[in-house]
């Protein structure tokens, strides 16, 4: 099961969509479902969850709990749309790409899929631009 939720006013479009886009993306990488939450929430409760569970000072867009066992995906996936907004500009796409481009990454990494070292991060990439162009197809 796949839940959406937002702790300030944000409201996702084409939830169903976007749910069974990132299940056929767990269904692709041969996982199952167990249960995921998305969170969306401000860049001041992000900071505060990376403050408090991982000991960092700085802002992110993700930051991912991962709960899965074996082949069932389980997580709960903490997003900041002000940060996906910022890095959309940064990296001149829209709003939507970058936030199905984050969410599709918080996927990957309940996969198995790191992204630590440049060879890593290219495989990441690779992953996640193969979905995001098959969000229109679902």
């Amino acid at each position: 099961m796949i839940l959406f939720h937002s702790i300030h006013d944000f409201e996702l479009k084409e939830k169903a969509t976007i749910e069974a886009w990132l299940s056929e993306i767990i269904k692709t990488e041969k996982k199952t479902i167990g249960e995921i939450n998305y969170i969306f929430c401000d860049d001041a409760y992000l900071l505060e969850i990376n403050r408090k569970y991982l000991d960092h000072d700085t802002y992110t867009d993700i930051i991912s709990f991962d709960y899965t066992q074996g082949n069932c995906i389980s997580g709960d996936i903490y997003i900041s749309t002000e940060r996906v907004a910022e890095n959309a500009v940064n990296f001149k796409t829209s709003f939507d790409n970058e936030l199905h481009r984050v969410m599709a990454h918080g996927i990957l990494h309940y996969c198995g899929y790191k992204d630590k070292s440049a060879e890593e991060q290219k495989i990441m990439r690779q992953k996640e631009d193969s979905y995001l162009a098959r969000i229109l197809e679902v």
